[in-house]
């Protein structure tokens, strides 16, 4: 005896070797044995052999007509066999009923199954709407068959050229887009990227990677809705000063200033002149809402996304020959020793005489022709005088530094500019620690220092950046951190450091800011009417949203600034460069601030000058290939000592840019131990000074 029986949903044929009870022992004509169940059965059959009744009900099942076969069977449930009566004319044959039975169940639009070997034949309008379902998939399929051919051939489909983006970074996978696109990268073997890229769906790499932070951090467009812009108030009083800023040539949020007034007593009165925006935003207005939402200006080089729309940044910016609001800090200095005898804090208006640019004055202002008094430019006596202070606050920072148990800054590295004129980069070393750039970042230190205080002092929380203190290994201990109180920031020598200078371009400057002004208005009551009161649960969302936000868009100018350094190897046509070793197998090249991995590397001393072969370099992936081809004896100034806490901090953030990871550093490592980046008008990151601005 033969069986005919359903297995794990599909159909089987074999011949009986034993029965015991409700339960057969059956063979197949593979030779595999399987027990069944007698209510698995559907038909017992004595010839033809199993393999003959499968191959012939195969056949039949492949001649009936489903839709012929819909209408004989009606509206109610049925049987197979009861239905193969009526549609052969005659009681079937083993290998017709098979057959059938083959036919219904492979019919589900057609027909329901209702238990062992019965059916219901699907509603007419139910019937329908499968098959148009079934229509509109099989025109899909073919469809996304002759994407797929066009992707192969290296063009783009026109129905792609709309979603390329977001089929790259946020698709519906569900779509026959997606699955196209999935599809041909499968068969090409490449990625998503790349094919977009030779097939015309991206421009270029820069493109890529622009577009990718575009989707993650500005999903709705990089663009300001329309704003009405605030009023200066009129009746701030106009400050006898004349203001100067110090920047880079592409700087246009200009938002620190300095002044010099020579007192008749021999004293000497430093102004530190920061824009205030904070006069015209109001906490929770229109403007608020953006500068939180953005938390930042984002820099790259070339280009930059800002804060603020460009017309409250006209504004509130210390532009050249413009009176301009701003909040002031004056030192009162003694020049016999430039001691600080007193400091004061005003909201005024003040006049800005000239915006300087380093890329005109590096090169006239040294420490050489500063010591000799020569060179002629704009405000030179004033810049002179500005030298001679900065020292000695330099001094006591990096003694109270050393109170700390930490070693003095290193000022021999160097930093680098990025300039972009129509893809063309321009890469220029600028050392850290030259004149112009102590003296802003020492005297932006002194006034987040000193404003940090006078918060502390009225007890007005506001926003701190904090190092050292803290618990666990020395790296945990030396992460800079964000606060809501007053605390040492043991890196830059300093009891306490809040960020307050760059409020156009940095949420935290404009919320001190709002805290600085509350303390000047309502001295005593000012933890009452400040916009933010102590322990203010939103002061700490801030923080933390802030650090979110800051982190990525500095792993973002990190990316673009490795990327750009790749297109300067192509536009130089560099192959064999010189790099200095930095760590082991991390290496640095000398020219650009470009870290790469060597794996095999032979140990040497940190610090040597080794030349390589580049071999090739990929601007999607921002990785290149390279080898040694030369090592020199060792060098002299070659370091061989330990690297210290700020080399290691910097040096992880390399690392990881060099493995193509995303570290996590903080984003103000390096401009708090070498120069105060906001400050000194550079966008510095761990890796290099941007000048995108």
């Amino acid at each position: 005896m033969n069986l005919f029986f359903e297995e794990s949903g599909d159909f089987k044929a074999g011949a009986v070797l034993s029965q015991q009870g409700e339960a057969y022992q059956v063979e197949m004509a593979s030779g595999k044995r399987s027990k069944v169940k007698s209510k698995d059965v559907m038909l017992q059959f004595a010839a033809p052999t199993p393999a003959k009744l499968l191959e012939d009900a195969q056949a039949i099942a492949q001649d009936i007509d489903l839709d012929f076969l819909w209408e004989v069977a009606g509206e109610d449930e049925f049987g197979f066999a009861d239905l193969g009566a009526e549609y052969f004319g005659h009681a079937p044959l083993p290998h017709e009923a098979a057959g059938l039975l083959l036919r219904l169940h492979g019919a589900p639009i057609y027909f329901y199954k209702k238990g062992k070997g019965r059916y219901k034949a699907a509603p007419q309008a139910s019937l329908q709407a499968a098959l148009a379902g079934l229509e509109k998939k099989k025109q899909q399929a073919l469809v996304q068959a002759q994407y797929v051919e066009e992707l192969k051939a290296g063009k783009l489909p026109e129905m792609f050229k709309a979603i390329a983006l977001q089929l790259l970074f946020r698709p519906d996978k569900n779509g026959i887009e997606f699955k196209a696109l999935d599809a041909a990268c499968k068969e090409l073997q490449t990625t998503p990227q790349r094919l977009m890229l030779s097939t015309g769906g991206l421009a270029s790499p820069k493109d890529l990677h622009y577009a990718k932070f575009l989707f993650e951090f500005f999903p709705k467009g990089s663009g300001f809705p329309d704003v009405t812009i605030p009023s200066v108030p009129d009746d701030l009083p106009l400050a006898d000063v004349k203001a100067f800023s110090i920047d880079d040539v592409t700087t246009t949020e200009i938002d620190d200033a300095l002044s010099v007034v020579r007192l008749a007593d021999g004293k000497v009165r430093v102004g530190i002149h920061i824009a205030a925006p904070g006069l015209g935003i109001k906490r929770g207005d229109a403007l608020d809402a953006i500068a939180r939402q953005r938390m930042s200006t984002v820099y790259m080089p070339g280009e930059k996304i800002t804060m603020l729309p460009d017309a409250l940044v006209q504004a509130f910016t210390l532009d050249e020959g413009k009176n301009c609001p701003a909040l002031s800090l004056y030192a009162t200095l003694d020049p016999q020793d430039w001691s600080v005898i007193s400091t004061e804090t005003r909201a005024e208006i003040v006049p800005i005489s000239a915006n300087l640019r380093h890329n005109d004055l590096d090169a006239l202002v040294t420490e050489e022709a500063l010591a000799a008094d020569s060179g002629d430019y704009p405000h030179k006596d004033d810049i002179r005088l500005l030298w001679q202070w900065v020292q000695v606050l330099e001094r006591g920072r990096m003694a109270k530094r050393e109170s700390f148990g930490l070693r003095p800054e290193q000022n021999n590295r160097v930093d680098f500019n990025f300039y972009v004129d129509d893809d063309i980069v321009t890469i220029t070393r600028r050392k850290r620690g030259a004149p112009l750039d102590k003296i802003v970042a020492e005297l932006m230190i002194f006034a987040n220092s000193t404003w940090g205080k006078l918060m502390a002092d009225h007890g007005v929380p506001g926003i701190y950046r904090a190092q050292g203190g803290g618990g666990g290994g020395w790296a945990a201990k030396m992460q800079v951190r964000m606060v809501t109180h007053a605390a040492p920031h043991q890196g830059l020598g300093v009891d306490q450091y809040a960020w307050s200078t760059s409020p156009l371009r940095r949420y935290t400057d404009l919320v001190n800011q709002w805290q600085i002004l509350a303390c000047l208005e309502h001295g005593v009551t000012a933890p009452l009417a400040a916009p933010f009161k102590p322990r203010d649960a939103d002061l700490f969302a801030i923080v933390s949203a802030f650090d979110s936000a800051y982190s990525g868009y500095a792993d973002f100018q990190s990316g673009m600034e490795r990327y750009w350094c790749l297109r300067w190897l192509a536009q130089e046509q560099a192959r064999q460069v010189d790099a200095v070793v930095l760590k082991d197998e991390i290496l640095r090249l000398v020219d650009i601030p470009l870290v790469i991995r060597l794996p095999g590397m032979p140990q040497v001393a940190r610090g040597l000058q080794v030349k390589l072969d580049l071999l090739r370099w990929d601007e999607v992936d921002l990785t290149v290939e390279a080898r040694l081809l030369e090592i020199p004896a060792a060098q002299p100034g070659a370091e061989t000592a330990p690297l210290d806490e700020e080399d290691e901090a910097l040096l992880e953030g390399m690392e990881n840019v060099a493995e193509g990871v995303e570290g996590e550093t903080d984003a103000g490592v390096l401009e708090e131990t070498g120069q105060e980046a906001g400050a000194a008008g550079g966008d510095v990151t761990a890796g290099a000074a941007s000048a995108a601005e």
